[in-house]
């Protein structure tokens, strides 16, 4: 496994169910920028604000197509069975959710202040232990990675403007000093 921070810039995504899981599984693909469709028989749960598309209905061969990435999230092993063979034939990234064995792609636990982002995985083996050591990780963090994020990005591309390479200079000294720490570690 390789852990990887897709730029999703209203990429199509499709979520099949809308339970609990999907809901959240569509926020965080919102909020990470994809254009999210959600297909569902049932509405279980609250769906998210800004979803490109709702469909009422059960998931048909074909529904896939024309997305890059999908979420299987409908409960039921049998149409899992399904989106997973269609998925599998379209070369189309996949997460059946509680299904590791089955999907191309798993879910992290993410923590965020503004630009940093740090991501917890177990591929899948144990979601509660990934979210238990974001959390442990969280409470530890300065609360300023944000800010600190923003201030080297405004310094990196004044550099730029003025010509200036940033790709040898020792930032370290520099995290420091905004961390407030006499070692960034």
């Amino acid at each position: 496994m390789l852990p990887l921070a897709f730029k999703f810039d209203d990429a199509p995504v499709l979520v099949i169910g809308a339970g609990k899981v999907g809901c959240f599984k569509a926020r965080q693909l919102l909020d990470a920028g994809a254009q999210v469709t959600i297909i569902s028989d049932s509405v279980l749960a609250t769906l998210p604000e800004g979803v490109a598309r709702f469909e009422q209905r059960r998931y048909r061969a074909g529904d896939l197509e024309g997305f890059w990435l999908v979420v299987a999230a409908t409960g039921d092993p049998a149409v899992n069975d399904e989106i997973v063979r269609e998925a599998r034939e379209r070369t189309i990234w996949l997460n059946v959710v509680d299904d590791p064995e089955r999907s191309s792609f798993y879910f992290m636990a993410l923590h965020r202040q503004g630009d940093v982002t740090v991501a917890v995985t177990t591929e899948g083996a144990a979601p509660a232990l990934a979210q238990a050591i974001r959390t442990m990780a969280a409470e530890r963090l300065p609360d300023n990675l944000g800010e600190v994020a923003a201030t080297l990005r405004a310094e990196r591309h004044a550099m730029h403007d003025d010509g200036a390479s940033t790709e040898n200079v020792d930032w370290r000294p520099r995290i420091r000093e905004l961390l407030g720490t006499d070692d960034a570690g």
